[in-house]
């Protein structure tokens, strides 16, 4: 159309379900294009908020549980746990996949309704250009946001390749029934069949993963014994294979003991209750696993300058979280489990301290490693100096020792200055630490004093390293002058203890010489303390390797939640051999007094942290909250808001008072919020779609290429930020591009099955043919198969292959951006091929 029938023009582009309001055809092209743009662009911000309105509602009907009574034994109360009801490849598939893709589908229902039930481009169009979005820009961006050396894979491989194979037979049948069985007619049979095809993905994908299949076979156990019953997630106590986190919530309510070991840690640390409180809401958020829908819901809080999900620290408390997170000693908070030998190889010295001969020259440290043994670890050892310098008493010592897989033990060779000048006992210190460098030189120890370059690959095939430091991480080494056996004694008759300690140290001396191997007996005598109540009692001998002069004996204590008076028990030595003797002092006595500030913290702090943790949950339970949140920048938390948040609550605020009036989750189980908000998204779809159709004519633009480049683009956005965020934040690449597939499956058999059901339905009835032409769909769709067929086959190479790193996600930087520019390329290729086409530069079908 011409500038010089700008008046027809104008008026051709003036015709919507909705739109426009007013008789606005008299305007300027320049101006309504514009201000159709703005429109297009604030009604997509605005279904992304109405969008996290309706995932909450999803999150609270996916999260309903029921109990599940587990025998402990005779004259012993059962234990009860909560299970999901839901399963969660059902859920994802179904609800989950309909939230985050609810705009594309009622896009394409509403588009058809408001055309009189006659097919049109913008549907079809935004549904096949938001999958090429998804699976090939979204995955393109998640494999290059993986930090260096880092990877990701897919854990639930089988059920992603059920939707894989699922997304490529959808967009084949399309093609299959608009050019071979009856060009450009959908038949009522047809319809049918697309939208069956929706329930027997979610049979074939829920089968699956239950391992119903023959060649796929598999029941998932526990290391126990126990069947695995369901997913742990907020609020619920859950089975769980040994290898997965437990669960830090039980019931509803925080874990009591799960809080007194992290309130231990942090109670050194001069924080205020509030700022502990802060802690471990952010630690507790972080341990549970979270969906594909929670790091949806995220994303578009932080676009929109909404409350984030996750607890927001400031500087120091970050500084303080991330050497918790840092630190292998400090476990999550939750009851405390010993690492997994199977699963984590634990790097420690073979004793707290050693004495030594100042005229000794050289000598050797060991280094032992236990747990995991299958796999290559590394960890760095220097000196730190004490009375005893580097350079005057001692060579400094700064090396990489290297654990060979299987390799259980490693020495590395000290050197002692012997300056023949009398001087007092003297000591300095060795310390051990973790490699997280990885394909760079060091100095590496080969465990028998000699050293060679090396590039350290600390991880086997397809699998990230896991290593912790033991207890022993750093030795003391003490320089003296005697060649006796020694005694072995306590320092003091009494030690007394809180009972908010975790454990008692006791230190058992060595005196009056090293020399040689020497050991002793040890036992817990109970008193007024009471064993297995009080205190873990227990005997055993302890062995001093040569040249040790001390070791440390740790005593467990635990921990009553009533105040109770100071009870003691005592630990005896006996029965030395190896030549030494019992020390003036055999017998020591541990008294544990009642910690009633700590007692006291603890209630307040669970209390505060209960809270937190509900100022941050996924869905809102009143319209008080609902509103105050939707009101305030940040959810209210002013002091964490940014100016980007300030700037888009601004933007957005009209939005988000309207959809406060949405009911909220928290009536009769998320249900009524669940179908409020799909009609609202309806209601928005259907003016996105005039927006689209009317923006798209006025710059001169085909509702198919709007449909592919805009629309798409506006509706995916979200999914681009989630995927990101859960692509660097989760272990696996599951909740990233694992779920893209199913999503685009689900897209086609409901966002165009459910339409063409009711058109074919509606033609049928009248007598006449629901016509939807083949050529730019028909056409759009091979293109997308062909592409989406080389970015799965491209996927399975970096699963399969060491030069990708054998993961979907991450690997080696120079294959992880060839990876991201193939799939950029491909969408690009998707995206000129279709508009070509549109346009009549390249035949259709």
């Amino acid at each position: 159309m011409t500038q010089n029938n700008g008046t027809l023009h104008d008026y051709q582009c003036s015709s919507g379900l909705l739109l426009p309001l007013i008789n606005e055809f008299t305007w300027a092209v320049e101006v309504r294009a514009f201000l159709y743009l703005f429109g297009l662009l604030y009604c997509f911000m605005g279904v992304a908020i109405i969008a996290d309105i309706f995932m909450g509602a999803i999150e609270k009907i996916t999260s309903t549980t029921k109990k599940v009574f587990l025998s402990r034994g005779p004259g012993v109360e059962d234990e009860v746990l909560e299970v999901r009801i839901w399963n969660d490849t059902v859920a994802n598939l179904t609800l989950m996949a309909l939230g985050s893709s609810a705009p594309e589908i009622l896009l394409s229902i509403i588009e058809i309704i408001g055309n009189n039930f006659e097919a049109g481009e913008l549907g079809p169009g935004t549904i096949v250009g938001s999958a090429a979005f998804n699976l090939m820009i979204i995955a393109g961006i998640c494999i290059v946001a993986i930090p260096d050396g880092e990877t990701r894979r897919i854990k639930g491989i089988r059920v992603f390749a059920v939707t894989a194979a699922f997304s490529l037979l959808a967009y084949i049948w399309l093609v299959v029934v608009l050019v071979a069985v009856s060009p450009d007619e959908v038949e009522v049979w047809e319809g049918l069949v697309t939208l069956l095809l929706f329930p027997l993905l979610v049979c074939m994908a829920y089968l699956t993963d239950k391992g119903s299949f023959p060649c796929w076979k598999s029941i998932k156990v526990t290391n126990d014994g126990q069947i695995e019953l369901g997913r742990k997630q907020s609020g619920v106590a859950m089975i769980l294979p040994s290898d997965q986190n437990w669960s830090l919530i039980k019931n509803g309510k925080i874990d009591s003991d799960a809080l007194v070991a992290f309130c231990r840690r942090v109670s050194k640390l001069g924080l205020t209750q509030e700022e502990a409180a802060r802690l471990a809401a952010c630690r507790l958020v972080d341990c549970q696993p979270h969906d594909r829908l929670y790091y949806r819901i995220g994303a578009v809080r932080s676009m929109t300058g909404s409350r984030k999900l996750k607890p927001q620290l400031s500087l120091k408390l970050q500084q303080i979280y991330e050497a918790i997170n840092d630190n292998p000693e400090v476990p999550d908070i939750g009851p405390y489990i010993e690492p997994d030998e199977n699963h984590v190889s634990i790097v420690e010295f073979q004793a707290f301290s050693l004495a030594i001969l100042e005229s000794i020259g050289k000598f050797q440290v060991t280094i032992t490693r236990s747990g995991r043994l299958d796999n290559g670890v590394a960890v760095r050892v220097e000196s730190i100096d004490g009375s005893a310098k580097a350079g005057e008493d001692y060579k400094a010592v700064d090396e990489v020792v290297f654990f060979e897989p299987n390799v259980i033990e490693k020495k590395i060779n000290v050197d002692i200055i012997d300056d023949n000048q009398y001087e007092p006992d003297e000591q300095f210190y060795l310390k051990l630490s973790l490699m997280n460098n990885k394909g760079r030189y060091y100095t590496v120890s080969n465990g028998t004093g000699n050293h060679e370059n090396s590039n350290l690959d600390l991880t086997t095939e397809g699998e990230e390293e896991s290593v912790h430091l033991g207890t022993r991480s750093i030795m003391e080494i003490t320089i003296l002058n005697d060649d006796q056996p020694g005694i072995i004694t306590f320092n003091e008759r009494g030690l007394l203890v809180k009972e908010s300690v975790n454990a008692a140290i006791v230190n058992i001396h060595r005196r009056n010489g090293t020399d040689g191997i020497v050991s002793v007996k040890w036992r817990t005598l109970p008193q007024t303390a009471k064993e297995g109540i009080d205190f873990k009692g227990g005997s055993g001998i302890i062995t001093f390797e040569h040249q040790v002069d001390r070791f440390q004996l740790e005593i467990p204590i635990f921990m009553t939640p009533e105040l109770s008076k100071d009870r003691y028990f005592e630990i005896e030595l006996s029965e030395p051999e190896g030549g030494a003797t019992i020390g003036s002092i055999p017998r020591m006595a541990i008294t544990i007094t009642d910690d009633a500030e700590f007692n006291l913290m603890l209630k307040r702090i669970t209390k505060m942290t209960s809270t937190t943790l509900r100022d941050f949950e996924v869905h809102h339970e009143t319209w008080l909250s609902q509103l105050r949140d939707a009101m305030n920048v940040n959810g209210g938390d002013l002091e964490n808001a940014t100016r980007f948040d300030y700037f888009m609550h601004f933007l957005t605020f009209g939005w988000k008072i309207l959809f406060a009036l949405v009911p909220p989750a928290g009536l009769l189980g998320g249900w009524l919020c669940f179908f409020t908000s799909m009609a609202v998204i309806g209601f928005l779809t259907a003016i996105i779609g005039d927006l689209a159709a009317i923006f798209g004519c006025l710059v001169g633009l085909k509702d198919g290429v709007t449909a592919i480049t805009f629309v798409a683009l506006g509706t995916s956005l979200p999914d681009l930020f989630a995927s990101k965020v859960a692509a660097c934040q989760e272990n696996s690449a599951d909740n990233s591009i694992g779920n893209i597939t199913g999503s685009n499956s689900v897209n086609v058999f409901l966002g165009l099955g459910l339409p063409w059901v009711l058109a074919s339905i509606y033609h049928a009835v009248k007598g006449d043919k629901f016509v939807v032409r083949a050529g730019s769909l028909s056409f759009g769709v091979v293109v997308f198969t062909v592409c989406a067929i080389l970015t799965i086959t491209l996927l399975v190479c970096r699963r399969k292959l060491n030069i990708f790193g054998r993961a979907e996600l991450g690997g080696p930087t120079a294959t992880k951006y060839i990876s991201c520019s193939i799939l950029f390329l491909l969408w690009i290729i998707y995206i000129l091929l279709s508009s070509f086409q549109a346009y009549g530069y390249i035949p259709g079908f």
